[in-house]
């Protein structure tokens, strides 16, 4: 058994001395070898690698898509001396594994302040040249293409890619926003008034315009009455004046029964006459007075 022991240290020992030696780089990520304090190797192909031991220790750096997304939203001017609030987030992952370690030391945090620096400056620098409605929806599409080129630009320089830039929703402060929503109440309201105003003056156009219309019709309607009237009338008159001139006698006498016909329509009438009167000499004689 004693025979063993030196056996089992010495495999004990070399799997100490592999462990201290051999190392992995996994595909999601890259790897910095130091040698006292120094960088002397970036491996940034996944497989198996080799170190010395004692003398040299690795570092590893996910080089996987990050996410920069502010806790709060950060306020900027517009050209109109407008405040805004901008909530955004970027994407964003180490290119260049050596340059990332030499710039921020190979601090997530410290990289994410850097990029959220230059992300503020861009957005300063935009929002500063245009209006609340470009800002909000008539340029936001150019607004962030130019943040994440300028943000990238300047990421490359820390040995980081930004791969995009989004903003998640324009807001305005509150105190901005109550006077705001008042103008915009008040303009509506002005708006609103004028709309009526317009309606009121057209319906009493509309109005007057029909009773123009009514009175001309009844104006119409009344002279072709008078004229249907008149044209009855004297074809009542020619009817009247053929009688009399076919018969005289007979007209005569149709004249008096339709006279009497209307004056004993009704038994409550009185006539007072003389009964030698003309008007009854055809209820004194048949011939009219006539022998």
């Amino acid at each position: 058994m004693k025979r063993f022991i030196p056996f089992i240290i010495g495999l004990v020992g070399l799997i100490f001395l592999a462990s201290q030696t051999i190392y992995t780089v996994d595909q999601r990520e890259n790897a910095l070898v130091f040698q006292l304090g120094q960088i002397v190797a970036v491996d940034t192909a996944p497989g198996l690698y080799f170190k010395l031991p004692l003398i040299q220790n690795i570092r590893f750096f996910d080089t996987r898509i990050l996410t920069l997304d502010p806790t709060n939203p950060d306020r900027f001017i517009t050209s109109e001396k407008k405040n805004v609030l901008v909530d955004y987030f970027a994407k964003w992952r180490i290119m260049n594994v050596r340059q990332y370690y030499v710039s921020v030391g190979g601090d997530e945090t410290r990289a994410q302040t850097r990029l959220q620096q230059t992300i503020n400056d861009g957005l300063r620098a935009e929002i500063g040249q245009r209006t609340i409605h470009d800002v909000v929806s008539g340029e936001r599409d150019q607004i962030t293409d130019n943040l994440r080129t300028k943000a990238d630009l300047d990421a490359r320089s820390i040995g980081v890619q930004v791969i995009d830039v989004r903003i998640k929703h324009v807001d305005l402060p509150k105190e901005v926003s109550d006077s705001v929503y008042s103008r915009m109440e008040a303009e509506r309201t002005s708006v609103a008034n004028k709309l009526r105003s317009t309606g009121t003056a057209e319906a009493e156009q509309i109005r007057a315009d029909a009773d123009r219309q009514r009175e001309v019709i009844i104006a119409d309607a009344y002279r072709n009455a008078q004229e249907i009237k008149g044209e009855g009338d004297a074809q009542s008159s020619a009817i009247y004046a053929a009688a009399y001139k076919a018969n005289p006698e007979f007209y005569a006498f149709y004249r008096s029964l339709s006279a009497y016909r209307e004056s004993f329509k009704n038994k409550s009438d009185i006539l007072l006459l003389d009964p030698h009167s003309p008007f009854f000499q055809y209820m004194n004689s048949p011939k009219g007075g006539k022998p």
